[in-house]
């Protein structure tokens, strides 16, 4: 947890793959631990063939049965539907803005947030735009995409930055604006 903390959370994130990554393994969280996550996130790498979408996007019902067998990942029927279901509205995504990063992004008008929190206790579990997003997401045929579940992506690929002012990895102010909505 050290690591991820240290290493990934609440850095901005601009690569498709990774963003996928990040919001199939937030599903899969719905309800557990993101400890149990991280320990079983090479097993998700594998099981989701590296998290590419369009692989995910084709998993069919025999590979939707196997991964209820495969024991590197949560085996629940409801988060593995909707992971392949998920690949493909990310895809459709995709089309409709060049990429899922651009259409993200500008829930945030293309620049982190960053936050000035003293506590821990004081982060939230869902904000406006965490609202928005999940009604945008559900609309376009996402699933396990609610507010607290995408408040908690935007923090993991850096959309949020909710570390405390304590921390090393707090900052001042909001970052400057990303080099394009495209990439």
């Amino acid at each position: 947890m050290i690591r991820y903390h240290d290493t990934e959370w609440g850095r901005p994130v601009h690569d498709d793959r990774r963003l996928f990554e990040m919001l199939l393994l937030e599903g899969a969280q719905a309800g557990l631990s993101w400890e149990t996550i991280l320990r079983r996130r090479e097993g998700y790498r594998q099981a989701f063939a590296g998290f590419d979408p369009v692989k995910v996007a084709a998993f069919n019902r025999t590979k939707r049965a196997a991964l209820l067998r495969n024991p590197g990942i949560i085996r629940n029927r409801l988060k593995i539907d909707a992971a392949v279901s998920n690949a493909r509205a990310f895809l459709a995504i995709q089309e409709a803005f060049g990429s899922f990063d651009a259409y993200l992004w500008q829930f945030v008008d293309g620049r982190q947030i960053v936050n000035r929190r003293m506590h821990g206790a004081e982060i939230p579990v869902t904000t406006h735009q965490s609202d928005q997003l999940s009604k945008d997401l559900r609309k376009r045929g996402f699933r396990f995409v609610g507010s607290t579940i995408i408040y908690a992506f935007m923090q993991a690929v850096g959309m949020v930055n909710d570390h405390t002012v304590d921390c090393f990895l707090a900052k001042t102010g909001r970052s400057s604006p990303r080099r394009s909505l495209g990439g």
